[in-house]
Formats: C-alpha cells, sequence, structure tokens
C-alpha cells in the first residue's frame, strides 16, 4: 500500500530589499551642527569731541570763513591784513556764555564806562543822537532776541532798551521808540536793516555788535539758515564791515562755537550748490 505524499510547505518568498526597509537612522547617527556664535556686537564709536573756539585768533578766522563762503569771495592777503584780533570781543572763559551771564560778560566789555555807555539816560548839555545804541545784539528770530533782551534788563532801569524784530511789534512803534535816547537794542537781521534804512535807528555810538550763536533744537543759528543768514550778511556788509575795519566797531561771538558742526553745514550747503 503506497504511502500518502506528505506536501511540503510553501517557501515563503523573500520581498527584495526597497528603501521602505532601510531602517531609518536616528536622531544620534547624524553630526549635529554647533549653532554659530555670535560675535558680541561693539558699541558705537563715540561722537567727536566738538571743535570749541575760544581764542579771540580762532573766532576771527572762523568770522572770516563764513563771511568769504556766504558771499562766495575769496579775500587778498591785503585785505586780511585789516582784520586783527582787537576786532573781537574776548570773553571770559569762567563765565558760561548763557542768557544769565550775558550781562556780566557786557559789563566786562566796556571796562569801565559799562554804565556810563549801557544804563545812563542822556546827560544834560551833552548832544547825543537818538536811537543810537551803543550796544546791539542779532539772533535768528524773535523769540531768541526776547530772550537776549531779557539778559540785559540790569542795563534798562533807567534807559529803556528797544526791541527789533518783527514779531508783534510795529515799525511805528519801533521808529518811535528809537526817536529817544537808547543804550541797547536787540533784534533780527531783517527789522534791524530797514529800521536803518529808515535812518531810524542810528550807529553813530555803537561799539560792541554782539552775534548771537546759539543753536536751537534742531540745530539750526545765525549763520546756518539760508534766508537769516543771507539776511544777515548783506546788513553786515552794507553797515557794519567798514566801520568793523576802521576800529570803531567790535564784534563779540555769543554762545559756545563748534567749528565741525558748521563745518559740515557748510559742505552739505556746498554740495546742493553743485
Amino acid at each position: 500500500m503506497a504511502k500518502p505524499q506528505k506536501h511540503s510547505k510553501p517557501q515563503k518568498h523573500s520581498k527584495p530589499h526597497g528603501r521602505n526597509d532601510l531602517k531609518p537612522k536616528t536622531k544620534s547617527s547624524k553630526k549635529l551642527k554647533k549653532p554659530k556664535q555670535k560675535q558680541p556686537q561693539l558699541p558705537p564709536p563715540p561722537p567727536p569731541a566738538p571743535e570749541l573756539l575760544t581764542t579771540a585768533s580762532q573766532q576771527l578766522q572762523f568770522f572770516i570763513q563764513q563771511y568769504q563762503s556766504a558771499n562766495r569771495i575769496q579775500l587778498s592777503s591785503l585785505e586780511l591784513e585789516s582784520f586783527t584780533d582787537a576786532c573781537i570781543v574776548k570773553l571770559s572763559e569762567s563765565i558760561p556764555q548763557d542768557v544769565n551771564h550775558l550781562s556780566e560778560h557786557m559789563k566786562a566789555s566796556f571796562g569801565s564806562s559799562w554804565k556810563e555807555a549801557l544804563c545812563k539816560k542822556q546827560l544834560p548839555g551833552k548832544s547825543c543822537e537818538p536811537g543810537s545804541p551803543t550796544l546791539l545784539t542779532i539772533s535768528l528770530s524773535a523769540l531768541r532776541s526776547l530772550e537776549l533782551f531779557r539778559g540785559l534788563k540790569a542795563f534798562t532801569k533807567e534807559c529803556p532798551a528797544a526791541k527789533l524784530f518783527a514779531k508783534h511789534m510795529k515799525v511805528e512803534e519801533q521808529v518811535s521808540c528809537l526817536k529817544n535816547h537808547v543804550n541797547v537794542a536787540c533784534g533780527t537781521p531783517s527789522r534791524i536793516k530797514k529800521l536803518i534804512d529808515m535812518e531810524a535807528l542810528g550807529l553813530s555810538r555803537l561799539s560792541v555788535l554782539v552775534l548771537d550763536m546759539h543753536t536751537d533744537v534742531k540745530g539750526y543759528s545765525l549763520f546756518s539758515i539760508p534766508q537769516i543768514r543771507d539776511e544777515f550778511w548783506e546788513l553786515y556788509t552794507t553797515h557794519f564791515h567798514q566801520r568793523l575795519l576802521n576800529g570803531s566797531l567790535r564784534i563779540c561771538l555769543y554762545s559756545t562755537i563748534d567749528a565741525s558742526n558748521f563745518r559740515r553745514r557748510m559742505k552739505g550747503k556746498s554740495e546742493d550748490d553743485e
């Protein structure tokens, strides 16, 4: 009797290895990149130290530079010889140059004659041109002129000072004021020139011209606002330049002057003109 045949179990066919059969690599098998370390940021460099002009010689050179630049001229060596350090009022470096100390600086500028020149009324028997101050301040705005006016209040108890600016002041009122004896006047270039041209403001007694170098919050000053600057230099050239050269007038550049600020502004102005 034949033995029953044993059926062999079907063989399992191995599947071809594909990508899905590869074991995924664990994170530990990858090389971790070290994060780049940020370089520490260096603090910005400090601003350059201000180039303050304190000596009469430095201020005179600065004034001449501004004069030449504004008028687009180059003075000859002979013309430059007419400018001396005596043209500039030398202020004390130990006293701040602000509104509160303006009267103190002006006393020193006039020396022993300051009371007669700045405070006294016209003396009987002495002829004096009315409306001719001995001290005149020029500022970039009416508001700043008023501040300087208040800084000179100590001189105005006997003889009132004149306000020579346009804001809230009519020309007729200023002409009326200048018909009297005046020692001190404060104003802006445009109105001062107008009153001189009208022969209301006299210059026969003028000995100190204060140019306010104060810089406002926007960085503007008497020499940097184009319209005000041009009005001033027209006034100066017409009425003050020759008096400065012949020694009858001195200029006081009042407030701290940082030459680097002016130099940057003049550079920007020259680039705009090209």
